[in-house]
């Protein structure tokens, strides 16, 4: 009897297909979904780059007016 159960507990195991590991199509998904979240993050991390570049420029520029008219309104006062 004990016999029995061991032949048949094999023949299970025998006879299951092996259902590890990633089949080509998720390995695919994966893939495509990394190459678009790093084209996402260098579009958003330029974006960012981008509007503080911006910032920046517009402050230089306020700077630099702002330098000039000082110099005149000291040089008119004298």
């Amino acid at each position: 009897m004990a016999n029995e159960l061991d032949n048949r507990r094999e023949e299970r195991t025998v006879e299951r297909p092996k259902r590890g590991g990633l089949r080509a199509v998720h390995t695919l998904g994966l893939v495509a979904l990394g190459v678009v979240g790093v084209v996402v993050a260098f579009w958003v991390l330029s974006s960012i780059a981008g509007l503080i570049w911006g910032v920046v420029k517009v402050v230089v520029v306020l700077a630099v007016i702002g330098g000039v008219l000082w110099l005149l309104l000291r040089r008119a006062r004298r």
